[in-house]
């Protein structure tokens, strides 16, 4: 009922710069929080950043200083600006939103299909 629909994912040089969008859409009463994760071979998924509706940003440290999240709550879309890119961030990024259903009004995680990034020369 809830689509969580990702895209820009690529390929890019080291240094270069990509960014991601990712936008819900269905039965959204409200969205409590977006987030990006990510998942690299072998490694196990984690968050990194995520921005809770009224709240503060948050990073990973690995990426603190060189990607930016932000969202249009007007378009339920969340972004993630990746610059200065690295071959460590080359992974599978998944956008999460944590989303108040019109039905239940119950807080429900949602994840889109990932989108791969790959960081080569």
């Amino acid at each position: 009922q809830v689509q969580l629909v990702e895209s820009g994912g690529g390929l890019v040089q080291p240094g270069g710069s990509l960014k991601l969008s990712c936008a819900a859409s269905g039965t959204i009463f409200a969205i409590n929080a977006m987030g990006w994760y990510r998942q690299a071979p072998g490694k196990e998924r984690e968050l990194v950043a995520s921005m809770p509706t009224g709240g503060s940003t948050n990073y990973a440290d690995s990426v603190k200083g060189r990607f930016t999240i932000s969202r249009d709550n007007a378009k339920n879309t969340a972004y993630l600006q990746m610059n200065s890119l690295k071959p460590e961030d080359t992974a599978v990024y998944y956008c999460n939103a944590k989303i108040l259903e019109m039905r239940t009004r119950s807080r429900y995680s949602y994840w889109g299909q990932g989108t791969q990034v790959t960081v080569s020369s």
